[in-house]
């Protein structure tokens, strides 16, 4: 029987290790696969070594070092000395997994890695431990493919998830209505991350965003995604003093149909790019990790938008320009400048054209049932 183990780190990961698994299984009926995930990749069959519950932090604290390199070597002792795979699929998360690899190449084990490390954005030394230990790259950008190739290493261009895996824009009447809002109000969103360290960070000043443009625009009204990863204890003492409806597990639908968007930055600005929903992206941390950012990166935007598209079409609000009064000033530019929204609404459009329209995790599934079989 032909096995398989995927390591998976965060919530989205776990959704793509999740239709990744179900593609190898249909390409392969008799496959087994185990993983590190969560409930995608537990409802598409695969039997869970371990969970994520440990692996979503962000920082550098001792507790999470422990816990990130307790776990690794738990999962490389298993994946090596006793479910012994044909196959490793890593997906993303790539302080973790780009470590455990070391250790897997020298067992023997073949690896592919799934929606790689971003290089080309910071830390471009690691693509000397992708050359080292990954037998093949399964990438998601286009540029990435020639990026991979000059340095010698196998790649596969798959496509990105989001543009197959992406629901239709939802109806605005209907969610309007069973929401509980104004249809004939503007809808601005908030978007405060899936982390706690993000929340921690960026949820306050969101708020106060959102309650000096409600000031100075009665007429809006403002929603709060909740992330479904995250308990309704750690966004509630956010909430306090506050009337924004909050909604969980409807991200896809609420990015659809506002007006406009106060996001964290990640993936979720793709998503919103893809929908054509005008947004801004205010991001910041502790300055010593800001700086350190500022040492390794490659490149000066943030958001996955204008990287696409090799210019600024989103704004970036970084550090100290996390502030309320810029926030409210961008906002206000996307629901009130018209000829700027029309603009900015064109150049997203563009975002998705850059974009190849293959079903990313058929590809991904094909390529590794083609390792598998070779």
């Amino acid at each position: 029987m032909t096995k398989v183990f995927i390591v998976t780190g965060d919530y989205s990961g776990d959704i793509h290790a999740g239709k990744v698994a179900e593609e190898l299984k249909r390409l392969n009926p008799d496959i087994e696969i185990e993983g590190v995930g969560g409930e995608n990749l537990k409802n598409a069959g695969v039997k869970l070594f371990a969970t994520q519950q440990k692996m979503g932090a962000v920082g550098i604290s001792p507790k999470i070092i422990i816990d990130h390199l307790t776990l690794g070597k738990k999962v490389v002792d298993y994946i090596t000395k006793e479910y012994k795979p044909d196959l490793v699929l890593l997906i993303d998360y790539g302080a973790f997994n780009l470590n455990i690899s070391k250790f897997l190449k020298k067992a023997g084990i073949k690896i592919l890695y799934y929606i790689p490390p971003q290089v080309w954005a910071s830390r471009p030394w690691r693509i000397n431990v992708i050359k080292k230990n990954i037998d093949e790259v399964l990438c998601i950008f286009p540029f990435e493919k020639k990026l991979y190739e000059d340095n010698g290493i196998k790649t596969h261009y798959c496509g990105h998830p989001l543009v197959s895996q992406l629901p239709e824009k939802a109806d605005r009447k209907d969610f309007f209505e069973k929401h509980g809002f104004d249809t004939n109000k503007k809808l601005v969103s908030i978007f405060p991350g899936s982390r706690v360290f993000e929340l921690k960070q960026l949820m306050g000043v969101f708020i106060k965003s959102a309650k000096l443009l409600q000031k100075k625009h009665p007429e809006l009204q403002f929603c709060i995604s909740h992330a479904p990863n995250l308990s309704d204890d750690v966004y509630n003492k956010y909430l306090k003093d506050t009337d924004f409806k909050v909604i969980k597990g409807e991200n896809q639908a609420l990015l659809s149909v506002s007006d406009a968007l106060i996001l964290a930055s990640g993936t979720v600005a793709l998503e919103a790019a893809l929908y054509t929903t005008p947004m801004i992206i205010a991001y910041r941390g502790p300055w010593i990790f800001y700086f350190i950012y500022l040492a390794v990166r490659c490149i000066k935007m943030i958001s996955l938008p204008n990287i696409i598209s090799g210019k600024l079409i989103v704004p970036e609000l970084i550090m100290q320009n996390v502030n309320p009064d810029c926030i409210t000033y961008h906002v206000e530019k996307i629901l009130y400048d018209t000829e700027y929204r029309t603009e900015y609404i064109k150049e997203l459009s563009g975002v998705k054209k850059l974009l190849s329209d293959k079903i990313s995790s058929k590809e991904a599934a094909i390529e590794i049932s083609n390792t598998l079989n070779s």
